[in-house]
């Protein structure tokens, strides 16, 4: 197959530099590798080539192929040796100053004709290509770590980029065996914004001592669906590349709420305690395996009091099916006895409001998450407020657990867990929608790929439900009193007839 760029030159030979120019020879592009360290050329060339020897080893490639790509891994040892390259890809330290620098001296010595890529994950394209004499040849192209196996990037066009450019760019990327997705120019592009939703909302939950950190993993993998919750994903990451993300984002729209980051990462980036590149993180790791504490069993309650359902609980009727099953002795009066458990199910508000709005006694009142069908989750999340008994507590916990579902126990918030973190993941979406940043369906698909989410974040909303979602930010405003949970206007727009993306590429 003739390669889009014949000639590709990767300059920055880290992680990054080194699995792009992987991918790159492997898709048939002779490959130009070079670093200001000739010892870290060296070096990259060695593990790439170890890397093709694996796949020869597991059946990935033939002897044929691997012998193929080493001869068209080519290290070189100047900027001279580019001159010829049809496509330049830059994966250098996320300094604006340098990457400028670099550009205008590349720019100076390869043809007229040849594209010049950035794999910047947050700072803008335009004004890396600011200085340039041909802006319009320049582009943002960024790749996921590990890149052989991240199958996503992002094309991001600066101010003055041509559309050919783009088109280019994506034409490659598919023959290097990825999906393209076209980005405009704004901080994050798609996936480090769309991500804000799932990481810094968790840590607000963290920051707020409703539970810890384990838990909010737990209830995430097991009610939504996600691989790996918050605090794994921001220790396989490593706190050293996720704060200052948070941070440039967060500046770079002007302190919006929504992106606040957490003192939490701050400090422990602060302390060195960067997640599995450092042994320690919000985990601690031997030998690479995460040290887990087991999750403590479910009471033992002798007699579990019977138990009445606000009349306002979310799923109400399906909460009043599981009671049943669960062998439960239902009240079924307009107000519960004096030795009732209370049981609500809000969206968005905390259990004690819900407990004096309703005129119920908060010593008996425990709050229950029915934002998910109790069928499509692994998990029950319950919610005491500050006044709630021991007993009562362990009751719910013991009553809950009979079937085997594993059940947490939480503290007291606007919002449960899954409400706060699907919430601000499909409203951060609906924002990205909004803003134009990119088409609905690159949307789903670079937060599936990029992320590793179970589902997009318009299909999120759309599985949970759009008013179920705006109930939830609604009411944790009026808790809060914080724009953060401002509904997006494309979320309330659309809020009665879905978000599907197909939908919306229809109007």
């Amino acid at each position: 197959m003739r390669s889009t760029f014949k000639t590709v030159g990767v300059v920055g030979v880290g992680a990054m530099g080194q699995g792009i120019a992987q991918i790159a020879a492997q898709s048939g592009s002779i490959v130009l590798l070079y670093d200001t360290q000739p010892q870290a050329v060296a070096r990259a060339y060695k593990d790439i080539c170890s890397q093709w020897e694996r796949m020869l080893e597991k059946g990935r490639m033939d002897a044929a192929a691997v012998q193929s790509a080493k001869d068209r891994l080519r290290p070189v040892d100047s900027l001279d040796a580019l001159a010829e390259c049809d496509l330049v890809i830059e994966a250098v330290i996320e300094r604006l100053d340098i990457k400028k620098s670099l550009f205008a001296d590349i720019e100076s010595r390869v043809r007229a004709d040849a594209v010049l890529a950035t794999n910047t994950s947050s700072l803008s394209v335009t004004a890396i290509a600011a200085g340039l004499k041909r802006p319009g040849q320049f582009a943002g192209y960024h790749f996921f770590n590990p890149v052989p196996l991240m199958k996503v990037v992002e094309v991001i066009a600066g101010i003055k980029t041509n559309e050919s450019v783009c088109q280019s760019l994506c034409d490659y990327a598919v023959q290097m065996g990825h999906k393209a997705v076209r980005a405009q120019d704004t901080p994050g592009f798609i996936v480090n914004h769309a991500g804000r939703g799932y990481g810094t909302e968790a840590l607000r939950v963290v920051g707020e001592s409703i539970t810890d950190f384990a838990t909010v993993d737990r209830i995430l993998k097991d009610q939504v669906g996600f691989k790996l919750g918050p605090f794994e994903l921001l220790d396989l990451t490593g706190l050293d590349v996720s704060h200052p993300a948070m941070e440039s984002i967060y500046r770079q729209y002007y302190d919006e709420p929504r992106f606040r980051p957490s003192a939490i990462t701050a400090q422990r980036l602060a302390g060195g305690l960067l997640g599995r590149k450092s042994s320690e993180g919000f985990y601690r790791y031997v030998n690479g395996k995460a040290e887990l504490t087991a999750e403590p069993p479910a009471p033992q309650v002798a007699d579990i009091p019977p138990v009445w359902v606000s009349t306002r609980a979310a799923r109400r009727s399906q909460l009043l099916q599981m009671l049943k099953e669960l062998g439960a002795t239902i009240e079924t009066g307009q107000s519960p006895s004096p030795q009732a458990l209370c049981l609500v199910a809000p969206l968005g508000f905390d259990v004690t409001t819900v407990a004096v709005v309703e005129r119920l006694d908060p010593a008996r009142t425990v709050g229950i998450d029915m934002l998910v069908d109790d069928a499509q989750t692994r998990r029950r999340v319950l919610a005491t407020n500050p006044a709630t008994r021991a007993d009562m507590r362990d009751a719910a916990h013991a009553l809950f657990a009979r079937d085997g579902k594993p059940v947490s126990v939480i503290r007291d918030s606007g919002g449960f867990v899954t409400q706060r973190v699907v919430a601000s993941i499909v409203n951060i979406a609906c924002d990205i929608c909004q803003q134009g940043v990119c088409r609905p369906s690159d949307l789903e698909t670079a937060v599936t790929l990029g992320l590793g989410y179970p589902m997009g974040p318009l299909a999120m909303g759309d599985r949970f439900g759009p008013d179920n979602v705006l109930e939830v930010l609604f009411n944790m405003q009026t808790v809060y009193g914080d724009p953060r949970y401002r509904p997006s206007p494309w979320l309330r727009r659309r809020g009665a007839i879905g978000l599907s993306l197909l939908q919306e590429e229809k109007q």
